[in-house]
This record gives structure tokens, C-alpha cells and sequence, in this order.
């Protein structure tokens, strides 16, 4: 458990957006709101960026790019980027605070929103140092003689990076760092809902790095025109997305025109397979925690559980026991797991889709509305529902809320089928006594990524991404780091 070890309490970030090194309002001085959900406040302010800002934004990126030495001069890229990480382990405790009053993510949960991100900074800065960005890939016979041919890995361009609301930090740091490490510039443009963990990032490079202007930028706005603005301006040659299947698709339609290199990781609805060998007492309270934990934003969420029919009841009541046991509250007590959901419109889509599972025949097992005890706050109660009928909206699409439907199933083979029965593939889960068993199903699931008993696939080391509508391209892993650069292949004398 991680708690706060300075201060407690609601902090407003920095209101300005980094533009060209130069920490500024817009121009009009209109900002908006931000509030902190958990008490349903306002917070504080950010500046509300506008369409022409992000022109200036990208105008500044691409004279970074086009006219000075960041994208050749690897040692500087190193130093600046090995300050960063030191700057935000010195902000550590500033940034905790703006991420729970943004999002209301517990104190006790926020390691991964926090501490994470900073080391993978580290990690990146190492990785980058050390790769190897000319490759001798040897002598070929050609018609015209013998031929040495070299690869150059060389950076994209201008990256445009538009990142989610549910761990924007986090998504903040993997969308930006790696690709400043391989020599690109890069505009941010965070989510309208956090804005402060982009604003503080900025201020951060602004005040306490040697990154030259316009290297990195910072645009917040409550406006959805100025993020696609990003996604279409022809000086951008990349878009890095988080988020929604709906947006991925506009984001590749605005990029269509100039055919930019887009990496995007989209929604998803993974399934969890619980074996009929598997451990029920080690798999499900785990698998109830999970839907709980982030009040159940996560893009990775195995929120729909398969159970064999032999012992579906025992399942069922395993997990609804783990569910009411659940500590939800405060998000600045120690101890609580489960906050608020980030709005109330993202609350009432919750309600609204366990409503529409309970209108198409599931059943209500625990949960289902607001807690009694939290009236104020966008809180939701962790919902369970059973006997889902697969091809149902609440089974079909990602709910992103504290909410687990339950199918049951009578053969391996049903319950991969089950599981392959979505538009989505990022993510999902195998439990089973049987290593080999598990492993069989997990190959047959289409997904990006799969964690058999509780070990996850997910780390800095391994590439993650999504298959079918989940996304395109990795992130983490060496092809991670490879998708912010372009490989050159180069044909010379021998």
C-alpha cells in the first residue's frame, strides 16, 4: 500500500500549457473547471486551449524538430530526459495529490498511477542510451554486384500524443517519453476531464529540465475540436492514442489524408476463463478486486467471467461475497480501494448499461446503484451480474465501472468461443490447476494479451496492444520503442 507521505488533501495543478518553453494561458484568458469527484467540487482551473494554440503547439514542434540537433544528439537526449526522472521523483508527492483530487483514485492504489511511470522515464532513458540505431545487416548478391545494406532506426517526426482521463499520468509518461527518447518532438494533448497531469508535467519540463522549446508542448482544452485539430494537422507524423474505439476510428480518418503513422489502444472487454480444475478461492476474489480497484476504468478489465456450469453457484457466490466485502469510500483514506467514478455522466453510463443487462434478462446478484452511505460523490456500488446472455449490449461493451457480468459455460471449446465474441481483443485471462490446459485456451483467445493464474502479461519489458478493434501497434517492449522510429535501410559499397 503506497499513502501520501507529505500533505493530504484536494491540490489544484498548474492552470497554463507549455507552448514553445513558454508556460502561457490562451490567449482569451477562459479557462474551465475541474473538479474533484469525491466531493463533486470544483477544484480549481485550467486554461482552455484553443485550435490556433495547437497550431502554435505543432508550428513549435516541427522547428524543433526540422531546425535543431534533439533528434541527432543522443547524449543531450539522455541528460534531459535523466533530469526529468529526477524531477518528477522530487514532485512525487504533488503529482499523488493532483492525480486523486482529478480523479479520485484511492491513496492507497495509486503506486501504479505514481511510482510507475516515474521509474518507466528511467527505464526509457536507459533503453534509449543503449540501443543500437545502425545495424550492419550484411553483404547481398544483387544484379549489380555485391551490395552492404545498413538499417537506421531514425525518429518519426512530430508526435501528437492524446491521452485518457482513467490513469493520465501514467499514459502521459508512455505516450511521450519513449518518444522523446528516440529523437522526436512531441505535442500532449490530455484529457479534458485531467488536465493537470499534463499541465504539471509541462511545468515540470519548463522549470526543471534543459529540454530545449518546443521539444515538448502541452495543450489543455475542454474542446474535442482541438484534440482532432492534432489528429489532422499535416506537420504531425504521428498520433499516439489512448481511449475509445469511437475516437480511434476518427483519429484514423483524420490522419487519412497526410496517411500518418497512428499507434492507438482502444477499448476493450476481456473475458476471464475460469477452468472447471481451477483454484475458485484464489482466482475470483482476485478477479472481484480487479473489477473493483480504479472503480473499474481500465481498458485491460476482465469484466466478463466464464464459469463452468458444474460450479457456477460456488463461483457466483465467491465473487458476490468478495463484492459486498469490498472498501469503498474517501479516496484519501488509507485503506479504501475504490473511489469514485471520474464524472456523473460516466456514472449514469454505468447504471444505465447494468440496467440495460437487467432489462435483457440478467440477474442482479449484489450492487446495481448508489452507495447508501455515499451520497455525495460519483460513486457506484460493485455490481454483479449473472446468467449474462453473451451476445447482450451490458456483455458487448466496455462499461468502464465497478461492474462484472457472469455466463456459464458447458465445454472449453464454448467458453473460447464465448470469449472470441466481441469486436474487442486486448486483454483477458485464464485460470486452471493445469498450466499446459490454460496455455492451449490462451493461444486460441483473440487477444493482444493474456494472464494465466494471476500472473500478469503486462510490464515495461513485454509489448502490449490489442488485436481486432482494440488498437494498433505496441507499446513497452522493444517494439514498443520501435514504433517512434522509422527504420531506413540503406544499400552501399562494400
Amino acid at each position: 500500500m503506497t499513502e501520501v507521505q507529505t500533505e493530504t488533501g484536494v491540490l489544484a495543478g498548474e492552470e497554463r500549457m507549455l507552448i514553445a518553453g513558454e508556460l502561457q494561458f490562451t490567449s482569451s484568458g477562459a479557462k474551465f473547471d475541474v473538479v474533484h469527484p469525491a466531493s463533486e467540487e470544483v477544484a480549481g482551473q485550467a486554461t482552455d486551449g484553443t485550435v490556433e494554440d495547437m497550431a502554435r503547439a505543432v508550428g513549435a514542434a516541427r522547428r524543433a524538430f526540422d531546425e535543431s540537433d534533439w533528434s541527432r544528439d543522443l547524449e543531450f537526449r539522455y541528460h534531459c530526459l535523466t533530469q526529468l526522472h529526477e524531477a518528477l521523483e522530487r514532485n512525487k508527492e504533488r503529482l499523488r495529490r493532483i492525480l486523486i483530487t482529478e480523479v479520485g483514485c484511492p491513496v492507497s492504489v495509486t503506486a501504479s498511477q505514481i511510482e510507475s511511470p516515474i521509474e518507466e522515464v528511467k527505464h526509457w532513458t536507459e533503453h534509449g542510451k543503449n540501443f543500437t540505431y545502425l545495424v550492419d545487416n550484411g553483404v547481398h548478391e544483387t544484379p549489380l554486384g555485391p551490395a552492404r545494406r545498413k538499417i537506421h532506426y531514425e525518429p518519426v517526426g512530430v508526435v501528437g500524443a492524446i491521452t485518457p482521463w482513467n490513469v493520465p499520468l501514467y499514459l502521459n509518461i508512455a505516450e511521450t517519453v519513449p518518444a522523446l527518447m528516440a529523437g522526436n518532438t512531441v505535442v500532449l494533448k490530455p484529457a479534458q476531464l485531467t488536465p493537470w497531469s499534463g499541465s504539471e508535467y509541462g511545468r515540470i519540463v519548463a522549470e526543471e529540465t534543459d529540454i530545449p522549446a518546443g521539444v515538448f508542448n502541452v495543450v489543455v482544452s475542454n474542446a474535442n475540436e482541438v484534440g482532432a485539430a492534432l489528429s489532422a494537422d499535416p506537420r504531425v507524423d504521428m498520433i499516439t492514442f489512448t481511449g475509445s474505439t469511437a475516437t480511434g476510428r476518427a483519429i484514423l480518418a483524420a490522419g487519412a489524408p497526410t496517411v500518418k503513422k497512428t499507434l492507438l489502444e482502444l477499448g476493450g472487454k476481456s473475458a476471464h476463463i475460469v477452468l472447471d480444475d481451477a483454484d475458485f478461492n484464489a482466482a475470483l476474489p482476485l478477479a472481484a478486486m480487479m473489477a473493483c480497484v480504479m472503480s473499474g476504468q481500465s481498458c485491460i478489465l476482465p469484466s466478463r467471467i466464464l464459469l463452468p456450469r458444474s460450479r457456477y453457484d460456488e463461483g457466483i457466490q465467491i465473487l458476490k461475497t468478495t463484492m459486498e466485502g469490498f472498501p469503498v469510500g474517501d479516496p484519501w483514506t488509507p485503506g479504501n480501494m475504490q473511489g469514485p467514478q471520474i464524472s456523473e455522466t460516466q456514472r449514469e453510463k454505468v447504471l444505465g448499461l447494468i440496467k440495460s443487462g437487467i432489462d435483457s434478462g440478467a440477474r442482479l446478484v449484489t450492487g446495481g446503484g448508489i452507495p447508501e452511505n455515499l451520497p455525495t460523490g460519483y460513486y457506484t456500488q460493485p455490481t454483479l451480474l449473472a446468467d449474462v446472455d453473451p451476445n447482450s449490449q451490458v456483455a458487448q461493451e466496455e462499461i468502464f465501472g465497478p461492474v462484472l457480468t457472469v455466463t456459464p459455460y458447458d465445454t472449453d471449446d464454448e467458453a473460447i468461443a464465448i470469449a472470441n465474441n466481441s469486436i474487442y481483443g486486448l486483454s483477458g485471462e485464464v485460470s486452471s490447476a493445469d498450466v499446459d490446459r490454460a496455455f492451449g485456451v490462451a493461444c486460441r483467445m483473440r487477444t493482444g494479451n493474456v494472464t494465466i493464474n494471476g500472473k500478469s502479461h503486462f510490464g515495461i519489458n513485454s509489448p502490449f496492444g490489442g488485436t481486432k478493434q482494440s488498437g494498433l501497434g505496441y507499446r513497452n517492449g522493444e517494439e514498443g520503442y520501435k514504433e517512434y522510429l522509422e527504420a531506413k535501410t540503406i544499400g552501399m559499397p562494400d
